[in-house]
């Protein structure tokens, strides 16, 4: 198990364009557990390459009871996986609105409009390819991870008010620690 340590805003890798994955290798799958094995620590809902300082286009994911997953001991169902070279292929006209949050923005959620359906293709670390439709959540959590690949952030797509907010709240520190998407786990709002 290996926990990467996750960038924080300001980080200027957030912000570069992270590059096609050509190799479908062990040191893939490993980097793709270890993005999972990150992501639990951090009791987030999915994080990008770039959120650690990889600069592979690739996304890990383990969202709970979206009704798209398998069936667990603890009866709960379990979404999750890793996306390699992932790609928007459509995205619904319909808006949805929600409060959305960051991994590399820990302890700021803001209501964010995503597309409220997305289609992706993407490969699993092995390189099969494989198609997906998501709604809700789980296309949310598609597209703000895409964008991070791209070098987009969350707060991109904020309206101009909650952008000002979010970064007068940056600006004066108010950053939660890492740790504290942890505390926050219990929350329905997951960082993505």
């Amino acid at each position: 198990m290996a926990v990467l340590p996750i960038r924080i805003f300001g980080d200027p890798v957030l912000r570069e364009r992270a590059a096609e994955v050509t190799r479908f290798d062990d040191a893939l799958a490993q980097l793709g557990q270890d993005l999972l094995d990150t992501l639990r620590s951090a009791a987030g809902a999915a994080i990008a390459g770039n959120q650690v300082g990889v600069l592979k286009r690739l996304f890990a994911f383990e969202l709970r009871g979206t009704g798209e997953g398998e069936e667990h001991g603890d009866a709960q169902d379990v979404d999750r996986g890793v996306y390699v070279n992932p790609e928007i292929l459509e995205t619904s006209e319909e808006i949805q609105e929600g409060e959305e949050g960051c991994l590399s923005f820990p302890g700021l959620f803001f209501p964010t409009e995503r597309p409220l359906r997305a289609r992706i293709k993407a490969y699993d670390v092995r390189g099969r390819e494989l198609e997906r439709t998501g709604e809700g959540l789980v296309a949310r959590m598609f597209l703000h991870e895409i964008d991070h690949l791209n070098g987009v952030l969350f707060i991109d797509h904020l309206a101009r008010h909650d952008r000002k907010e979010a970064m007068r709240r940056i600006r004066a520190g108010e950053l939660e620690d890492p740790g504290a998407a942890a505390r926050a786990a219990a929350s329905d709002r997951p960082a993505v």
